[in-house]
């Protein structure tokens, strides 16, 4: 159970006491991978917490690259928060329907674009059906409100600042995706890509710092996991895994215990497994 903070996570029970808060804002920030076969905004239609709004990924993001789901410019973060009612003054929470997962994305997305007031529901839509807590089928009532975004350049990585920092070792590059991707031992599930990791990068799966009920590890119990795979506290961080997704689960959980320099890889393996120039490593 995590300790509620309105800028990381909040609770289940955090979120029912505030639920009616005129400044609220509840966001569905599900998102499956293509191979699972799911309809994230179908699934919300039928089913999401009292007032949720469906935040898409997929749209808003930026439609000029190649690459999936990339961060939106400005301006368009802007329009599309501004069309979900959703701006300044209001508390955000966010959510998804596997526990804990894309929801953290749309968390560093509002952190990116200089939005501090979010919070990602532990355990997510699993955990608030389980207790029994009332989900509905009707969309929101949209109120209009001005958004101000401050884009937080620092906390995004681009390709070239990644390659700068594997070969000068100046940071820690963390690894959200699971250990056989990052071995190049599992084929990646996007067709074209080679198999491994960026050298000198160390692996943290995202499923080590949730517990088995999909909630977040305490702030002791992810130290812990950061310290078995020998983070140097000295060093900032910058986090990767597949699309830029999981990675946001390891900038959830060090800014859980704490720490502020931390960036997220927003190409990702996506980006760095198509770049046949740019090395890769495997095994551990």
């Amino acid at each position: 159970m995590a300790l509620d903070d309105p800028k990381t996570l909040v609770s289940t029970d955090w979120l029912q006491s505030h639920l009616k808060d005129p400044d609220l804002r509840v966001l569905d920030g599900t998102w499956f991978m293509p191979s699972d076969g799911r309809d994230a905004k179908a699934e919300y239609h039928a089913a999401h917490i009292p007032g949720a709004r469906f935040f898409d990924i997929d749209d808003i993001s930026d439609s000029r690259s190649d690459l999936p789901h990339m961060a939106p410019p400005v301006e368009k973060f802007m329009s599309r928060l501004r069309a979900l009612g959703v701006g300044d003054g209001h508390q955000v929470v966010v959510y998804d329907a596997h526990g804990l997962f894309s929801a953290a994305r749309v968390w560093w997305l509002f952190k990116l674009m200089g939005q501090d007031n979010i919070a990602v529901l532990d355990g997510g839509l699993p955990k608030w059906q389980a207790e029994g807590r009332e989900i509905e089928d009707l969309p929101p009532v949209v109120r209009d409100r001005h958004m101000t975004v401050r884009r937080q350049n620092h906390l995004v990585k681009d390709v070239t600042q990644v390659s700068a920092a594997s070969k000068l070792g100046d940071y820690e590059i963390l690894d959200a995706r699971s250990a056989g991707r990052f071995r190049g031992e599992t084929p990646e599930p996007r067709d074209g890509l080679r198999s491994g990791h960026i050298p000198g990068s160390k692996n943290v799966p995202y499923t080590a710092l949730l517990s088995e009920d999909g909630t977040m590890k305490d702030p002791d119990a992810l130290r812990a996991v950061f310290d078995a795979v020998g983070l140097d506290a000295a060093k900032p961080v910058i986090t990767t895994c597949g699309s830029g997704v999981t990675a946001a689960i390891i900038n959830l959980a060090l800014a859980r215990i704490g720490r502020t320099d931390h960036a997220l890889y927003d190409g990702s393996w996506t980006e760095w497994g198509a770049f046949p120039t740019l090395p890769v490593a495997t095994g551990e």
